[in-house]
């Protein structure tokens, strides 16, 4: 079974990674499989950033990692999947069974000839940025001109399962580390210190008035 890795050391193999170590050495520091390093690279820095930093290194892992790194990657998709599915089936099982307990007899009601409005299923995804506790400090990437820069959610891999709607979202990404931060800057950009994060709050209806209705971290996606 692989090793499971805090956030913090997913955090240190990231910035690792991104200082030149190769998968190999990772591996070892860690003392964890190199299917479990390239899974966790994939996942935070996305497909298109790992392949580019490999170039970079001039280094290909071995194939039957990379396809062992897929497959659990599947795996665990798939494992989440059903164990969501059998807890909210049994949810409703344990739910409807108390309900028809509770009656001691039932009568007919008449059926509505109404038309309802469809609800929009609740994001289970996200977390509501009222209800969540932000460091006291965080870094935002901006524009040079002090414009921050809005990504949507379907250019975020870890975020590719949920459905379509929402990929469509539009997002801006804060970061808890300046180094991590820094890393992510392309020469038309800066890094803008966030010292205080009730300022997210204030500004939620002005970035809701752009578009922007999404916050991603390298731990939560957090709807505005």
């Amino acid at each position: 079974m692989a090793k499971r890795l805090t956030e913090k050391q997913k955090e240190e193999i990231k910035i690792n990674f991104l200082d030149n170590q190769s998968i190999d050495n990772l591996s070892e520091k860690f003392n964890c499989s190199k299917t479990t390093i390239i899974r966790n690279l994939k996942k935070s820095l996305g497909e298109k950033k790992y392949k580019e930093i490999l170039n970079r290194l001039n280094t290909t892992p071995d194939i039957e990692d990379e396809k062992l790194a897929e497959n659990e990657n599947q795996q665990t998709f798939e494992t989440n999947k059903i164990n969501k599915t059998y807890e909210t089936s049994t949810s409703l099982g344990r739910s409807n069974e108390d309900k028809i307990n509770s009656f001691e007899s039932f009568i007919e009601i008449t059926p509505l000839n109404h038309d309802f409005e469809d609800l929009s299923q609740k994001d289970i995804s996200s977390i509501p940025l009222s209800e969540i506790k932000l460091p006291n400090l965080v870094f935002l990437i901006v524009k040079k001109e002090i414009e921050l820069v809005t990504k949507y959610l379907k250019d975020y891999p870890e975020w590719q399962f949920l459905p379509q709607n929402d990929l469509k979202r539009k997002t801006i990404e804060i970061h808890f580390d300046l180094k991590t931060a820094k890393r992510m800057c392309n020469k038309d950009q800066k890094v803008l210190k966030v010292p205080n994060t009730d300022v997210f709050r204030i500004v939620a209806p002005i970035l809701i008035s752009r578009g922007i209705s999404r916050i991603v971290t390298s731990e939560n996606l957090i709807s505005i």
